[in-house]
Parts: structure tokens; sequence; C-alpha cells
């Protein structure tokens, strides 16, 4: 299967650049008989059945986009933590990575008073295109200075600086575990009044964590699908989550999961266990595509994604390329929002919807 089969026009004006009030947003459904339905994320619950089960991922986004400046009255340098390594180091993100160059101290823009600098180290081993990934390392741990120094890390195609509103915004209401680069963010469209509606109806809520990495910003670069390489994530399901899972698979209730990546962590996890989901920790690198056969979710809530992008695959493979591929224009031609920001799809895995 090709990359290219997983392309689409989407028109610039499409994409959001600031978020609905939580709740508020449009929902589009792919109903069993395969019929759109044109509704609101708040109907969420009318979609439910009593003994389903909603699984969230409870990850917390940290302020991970830092810039610093090069001395003397060098240049500004921007940083994405990637993923802490040590103590003091972390593999991050450079744009323009040309200008980090291992062993010059940098000036984190927002520490001075702290006298934080980070200092470049070298490009990650193995890496055969430069991405800009670099490992550096900070003066002190930076964790403690994130929220002062820390930008939030809002995807390349939200076209603005973060604000103050991101700070909460970009965070879903149940964030707990701090270690995400980036939100889950199906979950952002939930209110506590949105949960308790969907505990109204009969279904269950427990969370799943996976602090989701710099693998959501990687392009499809090669040609054919298969040949294309995830990053592994860290995930945590709690014991409650996965006796959750085995009670609810018991009564035929469905695992609707609240984003793909609790997709990723249900279905990477069931890999590792035989088809079961264990309680645990661990990490995955399943690149879900059609083809896959789904052993967990049942069910998705997800945002709309970008063309040719991995998130897209994994949402076909769930219900069908070609059956996506046209919702996704006609969402474009009812003015849907898309991305991040935007609005929601509700979708039954291709078996059932057949």
């Amino acid at each position: 299967m090709l990359t290219s089969d997983f392309d689409f026009h989407l028109p610039a004006e499409s994409i959001a650049q600031h978020p609905a009030p939580r709740g508020e947003s449009r929902l589009f459904v792919l109903d069993t008989a395969g019929a759109a339905r044109h509704r609101r994320v708040a109907d969420l619950p009318a979609l439910l059945r009593p003994g389903d089960l909603l699984v969230v991922n409870d990850t917390r986004v940290i302020p991970a986009r830092l810039f610093a400046r090069r001395r003397p009255g060098g240049g500004r340098v921007e940083l994405l933590l990637v993923e802490r390594v040590g103590e003091r180091e972390w593999e991050a993100l450079v744009k323009p990575g040309k200008k980090a160059r291992p062993g010059e101290a940098m000036d984190v823009e927002g520490g001075e008073a702290a006298g934080l600098t980070v200092t470049p180290v070298e490009r990650p081993a193995g890496e055969e295109v430069d991405d800009g990934r670099r490992r550096v390392r900070f003066s002190e741990p930076v964790e403690p200075h994130l929220e002062a120094v820390g930008h939030v890390p809002l995807p390349p195609y939200v076209k603005r600086p973060d604000t103050a509103a991101d700070r909460e915004r970009y965070q879903t209401v149940y964030a707990e575990h701090p270690g995400a680069v980036a939100a889950p963010t199906a979950g952002l469209h939930f209110t506590p009044e949105l949960l308790d509606a969907v505990r109204a109806a009969g279904a269950r809520v427990e969370p799943v964590t996976l602090h989701v990495g710099i693998g959501t910003f990687k392009p499809v670069t090669a040609e054919l699908v298969h040949e294309h390489r995830m990053e592994e994530e860290r995930f945590t399901v709690p014991e409650a989550t996965a006796e959750a899972i085995r009670a609810t698979r018991r009564a035929g209730g469905r695992v609707v999961a609240v984003g793909t990546t609790v997709v990723r962590t249900l279905e990477g996890a069931a890999g590792e266990g035989g088809g079961e989901v264990p309680a645990g920790s661990g990490s995955t690198g399943i690149f879900i595509h059609p083809g896959y056969r789904f052993r967990v979710v049942d069910a998705l809530l997800t945002n709309f994604h970008l063309p040719k992008s991995t998130l897209l695959m994994l949402v076909s493979a769930f219900a069908g390329r070609e059956r996506v591929l046209a919702a996704y224009e006609e969402a474009v031609r009812e003015g849907y929002r898309f991305y991040s920001y935007g609005d929601a799809m509700f979708v039954e895995r291709m078996e059932q919807m057949t």
C-alpha cells in the first residue's frame, strides 16, 4: 500500500487555529450502516450503550518548547524537548539544527536570573537524516524551570504563538501524569459534566497513560506504508483499567477509545499480552495501518488528521480507507475544523459496520 493512498485535499482555512469551547465542537458520526451523521460532541453519551467502557489517556503535556540565545549576542534557537535521558540531559528537536554546535552553551530565554543554560552535546547515534534531533545538557535539571521558561508545544500547523489560554486548553481536564510533548487531542473535547453524562448513560470511564512523543510530528517519508517505522512511546495500564476491559468483554460491551493514543496503548499492550491487556508499564512502537486486526478497541472518538499521516492510516485501518477518505471529503465540504483544535469523529470498527 502506498503512502499516497492516504492523501486528500485540505484547504488551509479548514485547519483550526483556536479551539472551540470544550464540549461544543462538531461530531461526525459513521454509524453501523456506514452513513454519516452530523452531531455535536455533547451528543456522545447518546452514542454509547450501557456496559460500554470509555478509555481515556490521562497524560499531561509539559511546556516542552524552549528558546535559547547563542553567545555572544547570537541568534535565537528553538528546542522541543523530546525525552529525558539523564538528570540534566534530554533529546530535543533543535531549529535550526546547524546552529546547535556541540559544546557551545546557550542562554535559555526566561532563565537568565537562574543562570540556566543549555549545551548541545551530540546528534543521537543511528540517525541517517538530520531532522534536527540533538542531545542537549542543561546547567541544572530543567524540570523545575519549565513552567517559567517553557512554552506550550502547539503543533506546527497552528500558525500563531502559544498564549496563556493554551496552558489550560491544550490539556485534558483529566490530565494527571506529566510527560507528553503533544496533547491526546480527542480528549480536549471533554468537560467534567460530559464525563458525568457518559457515566449516567451507563458507560464506565477508566484511564491509561501514554506519553505522546515526537512520532506524532514525524511525517511518513517512505513510499510504501509498511516501510515506515514508529517511535517508541511509554505507557501504563492501571490494574483497574485492565480489569474493566476484561469485565466489559465478558459482558458483551464495547471498548471505546478516546483518541489514537489510547488505541496504540491498548493494542500495543494486547500484542505483548497474547490478546489480553495486562496491567503494567512498557513502551510501544506499534504501527497500525490497513490490514491490522484489532484485538481490543471496538469504537473510537478521534479528531481529523493530516494527509498521509500514521494517524489517518490508523483510522483507515479501523473504519476502512475508502469510507474514511469519503468522510473526510464530506467533512471539508461541511466546514468541519481539522487537526488538534478541531472537530471530532466517532466511528465503530469496520467489522461491526458491515
